[in-house]
């Protein structure tokens, strides 16, 4: 049997049959959170249902056709990432996830996933992982987002669950696709070797890079939060629009626009929340981290779509963001951005 570490305290293990009973108990648990979206948790009511889910997955990796696993958080299950289906045939499969309360907020589960598309690329030469959510499941679109993946359609009214038929997003990463192409250096100059950063100073630069985009999400009706903004930036931190050749008129390069926070997050707060900017989202597919002592760079790229105006739209961009240490915490000092 093997153990993937998912960080200081996580694990990720295979899920089989003589897990029952810490399976069920770990079901009881995250009932409230999964129920509401997938029927996984109704097929788990007693030690023998549970016994029953698992050795259904153990028959079906036994014949190359799903596969389940754990995720444990100090040594409690806490939620489980699975192969839904594995067709090596075709090249394709299809990748879910569930998870409890008590795992939320720490990446497992993109962490885990990350390690099934490896395997699945470049282990099983697999052509395309799709990932099929709900329309609505928020935080489940924000894993496959995460994971670089592109949203292919939805296919309409397709699933029946409680009495009613729902809407079904796919989502989808193919093998040319993955891993996320790194940022390049420009022609002609030689990209210096990474610094490679603590695992705790890395993990709270990603926190504040997820925080900064999770921002301006309000998909499903939700409401943006830019509050958050002013709480991974420093006061009096700078921000860059650098539009350059991609924006402005054909052989004339537009000016850099410079932004404080207030400049910043005026305007995008009143497009957030008056119906102009609906259903948005931003999401990273790629980056670059390197951390010198008490500063630190990233280079970042990124998607995002949303509806503005009435019509839908999907753009893409990089960043670059400075980071400081200061006697609270590492905060960004500055960024600048470009959409392509």
């Amino acid at each position: 049997m093997f153990t993937l570490p998912l960080g200081d305290t996580a694990q990720l293990r295979p899920l089989e049959p003589w897990h029952a009973q810490e399976f069920l108990a770990h079901i009881d648990r995250a009932r409230p959170h999964v129920d509401p979206w997938i029927p996984w948790a109704t097929f788990s009511t007693d030690r023998a249902s549970a016994t029953a889910v698992l050795q259904r997955y153990a028959d079906k990796q036994a014949g190359d056709a799903a596969r389940i696993y754990g995720i444990w958080l100090d040594g409690t299950l806490v939620g489980g990432v699975m192969f839904t289906r594995f067709d090596s045939t075709s090249g394709v499969c299809e990748v879910g996830c569930w998870l409890e309360a008590a795992g939320e907020g720490r990446g497992l589960v993109t962490l885990a996933c990350r390690a099934l598309l490896d395997w699945a690329f470049a282990e099983r030469g697999m052509s395309r992982v799709e990932w099929w959510v709900r329309s609505g499941n928020t935080r489940s679109v924000e894993v496959a987002r995460r994971l670089g993946m592109t949203r292919d359609g939805v296919l309409r009214k397709h699933t029946e669950y409680r009495g009613e038929r729902h809407d079904i997003e796919v989502w989808s990463v193919l093998s040319e696709e993955w891993p996320s192409v790194e940022i390049e250096a420009e022609p002609g100059v030689e990209a210096e070797p990474d610094v490679e950063a603590e695992p705790d100073v890395k993990a709270e630069l990603d926190r504040l890079m997820h925080a900064f985009l999770g921002a301006f999400t309000n998909t499903g009706g939700g409401r943006p939060n830019l509050d958050a903004v002013r709480e991974v930036f420093i006061p009096q931190a700078t921000i860059i629009a650098n539009t350059g050749g991609n924006g402005g008129t054909a052989g004339v390069e537009a000016e850099p626009v410079v932004y404080d926070l207030d400049s910043f997050i005026g305007p995008r707060e009143k497009m957030l929340t008056d119906g102009t900017l609906t259903e948005f989202s931003e999401w990273e597919v790629a980056e670059r981290t390197e951390v010198f002592g008490s500063i630190a760079h990233r280079f970042s790229e990124y998607r995002k779509s949303g509806i503005r105006d009435g019509e839908r739209f999907e753009g893409s961009g990089r960043k670059t963001i400075q980071f400081v240490r200061t006697p609270t915490g590492w905060r960004m000092s500055s960024m600048a951005w470009e959409d392509m």
